[in-house]
Parts: C-alpha cells; structure tokens; sequence
C-alpha cells in the first residue's frame, strides 16, 4: 500500500545567509523514527521535471512513502499538466511558505491556490498550511508608497485566513529542529497518513467483498411488504344528498299549489319544519301558544292554507307519505317563486345572493322582488329577532339547513311515516331523510317492494343501539362510537346498507383507537384483534384488514402469546376471495348468472328468478343467525326454495336473508 505526499512552496528564508537550509520534507524524513530505506536518487519524472523532487520511503514498516516535492510556483505556469496529475494522485498535500516573504505568499494566495483548489475538484484531500521561520520585522511599515512591505513578514492571522478558506490545517513551525519537525508537523502529517491508509483499506475491502458477492450464489430477494395503508376521511355529502331530494320528489309528502289549483311543487315536511317555524305550525308540529312571535303566526295565515280533509288517515296499509298534505299558496308572486326559494332552503349552503338575482330575472319588478325576499326572511326567522338588513341574513339570523337541524326529528314520532321494529323495540324515522342520505333505503322504499307499502319495517341482524347510531348518523352526518366493538358494529351496518362515508369514520375510530393502547394494555385487553381482522375481511373493509394486519405483525411478541393467534390462518384472509367461483369471478358490484336460473347481483340488489317472476331481495351478514333464514324460508313457493338452492354454494360461506316481495 503507498502513501502520496505532494508539498507545494519554498519555506527557506530569503533574509537569511544560510543558503545550504534543509527543506521541510527531507528534514521530516531525515529525523522521523517511523522512516526507513529513505531513497532519493532523481526517478525518470524527475528528470522530466527538474523542479521536482522525488523521495521514497517506507513508513510503519511496510508502507510505501512517495513524497513529490515542488519548492517553486513555476511549475503551475509552465507544466500544468504535470501539476495537475501530482496533485490528482496526493493523498496529502502540503503547501509551505517562509514567514519573511510576504511577496511570494501574496502570489500563492492569489493565484496558485485557486489552481490547487480548481485542480482537486473537491476532492476530500487533506491539506496542510505550513508557515515555516521565525518574523524579524513584528511591526510593518504603514507607508502607502512606501515599497518596504513588500519585505514584511507575514502575520499568523493571514495565515489562519488562507487556511480557512482552503479548509486546510494550519501549523506554524519557527525552526525546523526536533521538536516542531518530529512532534508537531510529523504528528500531524502521521495523522492523516493513518487516515488515508484507513480509508484505502476500507475501500479494498468493499472491492474485495463487491468481487465475492459477483461470483457468490445470489438468495432470493423477498418483495417488500405492502406499506401501512393511510386513511383519508371522505368529504360530507350532507347538503347535497337533501338537495338532491327535492330533484327527485321521492317520498314527498307535502304538494304546493297555486289558488288556481295547478300543482307548483313538491316538497317534504320534515325538511321545511327543520328550518322554518312557519311550517312548524301549518302542519301541527307546534301549536301558536309554543311560539311567542306574532309576526310568524301572521305570516303562516297570510301566506299558506292547508286545505280541508288534506290531513285525512291513510288507508289501511297504505304509508302517510303516498298521501301528500295539499297547501295552497295564497300569494300569486311568492308562489310564482316557490321552486327558487324551496332550492334555496335544500341547498343547506348560504347563497342569498343568488336567491336574490334569480326572483329578479324572474319577477323583473324591484317591488315584487323586494316583496318576496321579506316574505323568506319571515319564513325563516328566528322568534324574537328582527331581520332588516342583508348583513342580518348574512350574521345567520336566518334559519338555514345545517347538519344538526334535522336532530329535532331523531328517533321521535313527530312527522314521522315509518317505524323500524327491531329486537322487540320499535324507532320511528322519516322516509324523506333515509331516502336522500342511503342509497340502499332509496332502492327499498320504491318500486314494488314490501317496503314501499308498509310502516312497519323489520330490521335483522343488528342491534337496537347500533341501527339508532347509524340513524343518528343520517339525519345529524356525525357519529361517536363508546368503543371499538361499538364502531366494528357501525361500520357492518354501514357496510350493509352501503354508506361508505360512515364506514371509513367507523374504520379511522378503530385505528385511532388501536394506536393509542400502550402494549401493556394491548397485552392484557380482552378484545380480539384476530376477530376485528375477520370481521373486516367479510365485510370488504379492505383498508382497515389491511392496517390490522400490520398492526399485528407489529405487535407480533404480543399477538402471538394469544389463544386466538392459532385462528389467523390463510383460509380467513382469503375469506371474502371464497365466492368468487360461485359468483362467476364477479366478486365486486355487478350481475351474474347462476345455473341459467337465477340472476344475482352481489351488492344492494336482486335476485330475479324468471319462471315465477318474483324479486327475492337480500342481504349479506356476518355472524347472521340462520334462524332469520329459516323463519322466512316457510314463506318462499316452491320453485322459489328449489331456484335458492342452486345458490347453495354461496350459502356454504356466507348467510343470505331472503324474503318475497312480490310473486306470480
């Protein structure tokens, strides 16, 4: 192994007599106790360049020492390449000048450095500043024209600076005599020899290692393990799903119309008494002695006239909603702007503004127009305060549609025209607000399904408090779960009833919740996160069975000590995978054909079996009791049962709960 030392400069004295003065290298290489076989007859380059030095050595025994010495500058200005290839192959330099020739210093910091510098390429070389002699001038002359200075020594602050900007080590050395030769430039100029030889075998062996590897057999590489999925709460949709009802008048229950007994619009009670104590007292919600406002009994009077008999029972088995309350308009321009303003109230965003530029291009008159907003302002005031001004609209004291407004009308009868029987119990709702919020209770309470025609709904396969929470989620757009269990519970019926925004806050809950348990309690709770991993598969949750995976995986010291660890097995990670054969590879949303007889759509349809013409709707459940599918299984005809058991299949992996909605 060899060591290449580069020294630049001459550090004899110009001021002194003794001319035959040793140079800084060969006094180092003389007087070092680690040097021997010191050979410095002139090499083949050296004769090439005279101005150069040669010495060769050996160092710590049996490292090779090559020392290319250059006392003048004038190798850069007349052999830059030679230069430039001594210094690409140092492993250290050393750059040395005479404290009493500030002349020569002055060149070296302006013009040979930059070469050096340019000629390294910030290549890491250590680099020693070597100011050699001691001053004999301490006070230079001030003198502007004064041509002395140029003979002035050169101060240790100079020097210092050229080493700071150069990034090299400085070292003064006023004799070169055992001392400042052998402890201080030999100890540090050793220093960096034992660094370089370091990192020269540092990087022998990386080739050696880089050369075994080529020639070694090769293990497989493993594929990195899918990376922990991040959860992103989905935007609400709350104020368009009740915008969007008004577009579609399903389950309206109220109908405007104008004196002239033409039909205007379509709306639904529920809605208009969330916002509007007007409406509250045209359909009884609350009587004029709950209402301590004059101004909005005058304007209910003034404005709407339920007509007679309107309010009437249904027939028996026929649903309130299939019977809307007649309203008649009293006032011909309000009632020409009837649609603008109920999509106004739907939108739930605040947009008076537009409201005010559409009943202009329509009415056309500034009178009429003022007319009109004064009476919304009425309608949707609130009792005891005053709006005058737009700035009064605009600080909210009109009422809007807010997610919490149609909490009044939670799991209450007033208004309400359905009634859940569940677990024995019974939860009154509103079809209007299960309609615009659930695509599911949209699909079930139109067309010719039981549903449609009855008031009472049975309910299978949830619990009374999760169906409530997930009711409470439609009409107010939040939920918080009590516990994890609770959530797991939610995020089922939410995925039953395909409500995918609440699934994912049901899925972030039970992260959330997972994450913050210290490992003592992960270790000592009794909750099972095998069960949680099932549970999440069979319900297509694919983000949360991902996470839970490597939650235990993570956890895996914990996990593993747990008697239900021996149920994480392949066959309940590919579970949701198992109905692919019987569903035609079609596992997702979507129709397939079964057995030429059956035509089954997976998520939130039917089942249409043609030689009876009956719809059979279903469900999918995890842990459903097969007793619900007994019960309704006596209720099936003949070729209903015989057509179901072609699907028997599917039922080996999952429960399905089918009852007739209609039949030939």
């Amino acid at each position: 192994m060899t060591v290449n030392i580069v020294a630049f400069g001459n550090e004899r004295d110009v001021l002194s007599e003794d001319s035959q003065q040793s140079s800084l290298m060969w006094s180092y290489l003389r007087r070092s106790a680690l040097i021997s076989e010191i050979d410095s007859s002139p090499s083949a380059e050296h004769a090439r360049s005279p101005v150069t030095t040669e010495y060769q050595a050996c160092i710590f025994g049996n490292v090779r020492l090559v020392v290319h010495d250059c006392p003048l500058w004038d190798i850069f200005d007349s052999d830059w390449y030679t230069s430039r290839s001594l210094i690409g192959g140092a492993d250290i330099i050393v750059i040395k000048y005479s404290v009493n020739d500030k002349t020569s210093f002055q060149d070296l910091k302006d013009s040979y450095v930059p070469m050096i510098k340019k000629a390294l390429n910030h290549c890491s070389v250590p680099v020693i500043i070597s100011a050699v002699g001691a001053r004999k001038n301490a006070v230079p002359c001030t003198c502007p024209l004064c041509t002395l200075d140029r003979r002035s020594c050169v101060t240790t602050s100079e020097g210092v600076q050229l080493a700071k900007e150069f990034g090299a080590t400085y070292l003064e050395l006023h004799a070169l005599n055992d001392f400042y030769i052998q402890k201080y430039f030999g100890g540090v100029l050793e220093y960096f020899m034992i660094q370089s030889l370091n990192q020269k075998s540092s990087e022998k062996m990386k080739k050696r290692k880089k050369a075994q590897k080529c020639h070694r057999v090769q293990p497989p590489q493993l594929e990195q393990p899918e990376k922990m999925p991040i959860l992103k709460g989905e935007a609400s949709h709350y104020d368009s799903d009740l915008h969007n009802l008004l577009f579609c008048c399903q389950c309206a229950d109220v109908a405007f119309y104008s004196e002239d007994s033409s039909k205007v619009v379509e709306a639904h009670k529920v809605i208009l008494c969330s916002v509007s104590h007007v409406f509250m007292l045209l359909f009884d919600v609350k009587s004029p002695a709950d209402i301590h406002d004059p101004s909005i009994l005058r304007t209910a009077q003034s404005l709407f006239a339920v007509e007679a008999g309107a309010g009437l029972p249904a027939p028996h088995g026929v649903p309130p909603c299939s019977v809307p309350v007649r309203v008649v308009v009293k006032d011909s321009v309000f009632c020409s702007c009837l649609s603008d303003i109920l999509h106004f109230i739907y939108s739930g965003a605040f947009q008076w503004e537009r409201l005010e530029e559409d009943i202009k291009k329509k009415l056309k008159d500034s009178e009429k127009t003022e007319h009109v907003l004064e009476k919304v302002k009425c309608i949707l005031k609130t009792p005891g305060k005053q709006v005058n001004s737009l700035r009064d609209c605009q600080s909210h004291q009109i009422k809007r549609l807010y997610s919490t407004s149609l909490r009044l009308f939670f799991n209450t009868p007033v208004l309400a025209d359905v009634i859940f029987t569940i677990q024995g119990a019974t939860v009154p709702a509103h079809r209007a607000v299960l309609v615009a919020r659930c695509e599911v209770m949209a699909a079930m309470f139109n067309g010719n399904y039981l549903e449609a025609n009855s008031i009472l709904v049975p309910v299978y396969g949830v619990s009374k408090d999760t169906f409530l929470s997930f009711l409470e989620y439609l009409y107010t757009d939040s939920c918080c779960p009590a516990s994890i269990l609770q959530a797991m519970s939610l995020l089922i019926c939410a995925e039953m009833y395909q409500v995918m925004r609440l699934q994912h806050i049901c899925e972030l809950y039970i992260i959330t919740q997972l994450q913050s348990m210290p490992s003592r309690e992960l270790a000592s709770t009794s909750l099972s996160i095998v069960s949680l991993l099932k549970k999440a598969k069979f319900h297509n949750s694919d983000c949360l069975s991902t996470w839970l995976l490597h939650f235990i995986a993570t956890n895996y010291l914990i996990f593993s000590q747990k008697p239900e660890f021996q149920d994480l097995s392949g066959a309940w990670l590919c579970l949701p995978y198992l109905l692919s054969p019987a569903l035609g590879h079609c596992h997702h949303k979507g129709t397939v054909q079964m057995s030429g007889k059956l035509q089954l759509r997976y998520f939130k349809a039917t089942i249409l079996i043609p030689e009876t013409k009956a719809k059979i709707k279903y469900f999918v459940y995890t842990y459903f009791y097969m007793q619900n599918f007994i019960n309704e299984w006596d209720s099936l005809s003949s070729v209903s049962k015989s057509a179901l058991m072609d699907c028997q299949t599917c039922l080996r992996f999952q429960w399905v709960f089918v009852y007739p909605v209609s039949s030939a």
